[in-house]
């Protein structure tokens, strides 16, 4: 059978979902230039695929750019068609950034960065999944058993990632049922959150191929384990020296990077509409999960919103130093999270905030969570008002789709889509 190769260009938006279009591989130069067409409303499709509301109606044209440095193509090696895409922005038709772009507002919050403290922002995403490739079986969390038992994924995944450019550093069986986790080297900026979409799409894309699936939702089942994403950050100056850590400061922090911290801290409710943000992602984050249940931070503690990391001795310890951000889920655009995290950052760099002695409890609804946004007078910068009433109207038809489900057919929704 006569094949010609394809390559798609892809963009991560509000429902967190990877979509784009596809064109002949031969046609990648003109593309690179001009895009593919792309419609303002795309932005609204839901989760579970109807678009509830728009801001945008029918109308509006605009163009989905590639970016060379945001390539993946991995071959499997098994016959199938190529794993090859792009992630791309979101261009009006003069080649602006369109005002809805993920890219360019994770873009903008990290320019944002480097202007308010000179620093580069350093990350790496920890993600979380089930795989159904295996059955759940007592005493299989974190067993050798369970990392047997999943066969030949891992050592495929692992392949595929170093494939797309994303170096991996470790593979795991997790606590929950059929629960696994990997990570990935740091980054550099945008690259950080490219890698984040591609890796979890090179995951979702290795168990296709074994006839099975990685779900990426927040949890699967409400007396369950859920599945969390954890940023880690460190900052860079302009000569790639780190500057997150003052080894004379009792809690190892820089004072920008104290500052930083306490900006995540003051705006966490709201930042949870954004990087927690589906109605499932409420469960996960309630007392005994090992989850965040306050805005706090706390080192070496994995139920703080945020963790300073622990160290090794050694003389590189500056370089090692990261803090965690642990409210974060996969129903979650890389862009938005990590976007969303800086520019609260950066709040607290610009006034210099202090951090709290006592973190407030995190929101107990997604709901909860988007009237957190909505109140916050700086989400309008952030974002853009097109932007953010976009995200509210979004995420609240999102939730008027669950009305009368109970929370098991909930989970169930979500498992479906991600």
């Amino acid at each position: 059978m006569h094949r010609e190769k394809l390559i798609m260009v892809c963009t991560c938006e509000i429902a967190g979902r990877v979509r784009g279009k596809g064109f002949p591989a031969r046609d990648l130069p003109s593309r690179m230039k001009k895009g593919v067409g792309w419609v303002p409303t795309n932005t609204m499709i839901s989760a579970f695929s109807p678009i509830y509301a728009t801001p945008f109606g029918t109308g509006g044209d605009l163009i989905l750019v590639p970016d060379p440095a945001a390539e993946a193509q991995v071959d499997f090696g098994d016959g199938s068609a190529d794993e090859h895409f792009f992630m791309g922005d979101i261009r009006e038709l003069d080649g602006q950034p369109w005002a809805c772009c993920p890219r360019d507002f994770a873009r903008r919050a990290l320019a944002a960065l480097q202007d308010a403290a000179g620093v580069r922002l350093l990350s790496a995403f920890e993600h979380e999944f089930s795989y159904t490739g295996v059955t759940d079986r007592p005493g299989s969390p974190y067993s050798l058993d369970a990392f047997r038992r999943q066969g030949s994924f891992a050592e495929a995944f692992i392949a595929a990632l170093r494939a797309a450019g994303c170096e991996p550093d470790s593979f795991m069986a997790e606590f929950g049922a059929r629960q696994f986790e990997f990570t990935t080297d740091p980054a550099l900026g945008l690259a950080a959150a490219d890698r984040a979409v591609i890796a979890r799409e090179m995951a979702r894309a290795t168990a296709h191929r074994m006839g099975e699936r990685a779900i990426f939702a927040p949890i699967l089942d409400p007396a369950g384990v859920g599945n969390g994403v954890h940023i880690h950050f460190s900052f860079i100056d302009a000569a790639g020296k780190p500057v997150l850590h003052d080894g004379g400061a009792a809690d190892g922090l820089s004072e920008t990077g104290r500052h930083f911290v306490a900006g995540i801290l003051h705006h966490l409710p709201a930042l949870c509409a954004v990087t927690a943000p589906s109605a499932v992602s409420y469960i996960r984050l309630r007392p005994n999960r090992w989850a965040p249940t306050h805005a706090n931070l706390m080192s070496q503690d994995r139920a703080a919103a945020l963790r300073i990391c622990p160290l090794l001795p050694g003389p590189d310890v500056a370089r090692q130093f990261n803090v965690e951000y642990r409210v974060a889920d996969g129903a979650a655009s890389p862009y938005l999270a990590l976007g969303a995290m800086v520019w609260a950052g950066v709040d607290g760099v610009r006034r210099k905030l202090v951090v709290p002695t006592e973190g407030l409890p995190l929101p107990a609804s997604l709901g909860a969570a988007l009237d957190a946004l909505e109140a916050t007078s700086q989400a309008t910068d952030w974002f853009g008002a097109t932007y953010l009433s976009a995200y509210l109207m979004h995420k609240r038809g999102e939730l008027a789709s669950l009305a009368g489900l109970t929370e098991a057919e909930q989970c169930a929704r979500y498992a479906e889509t991600y």
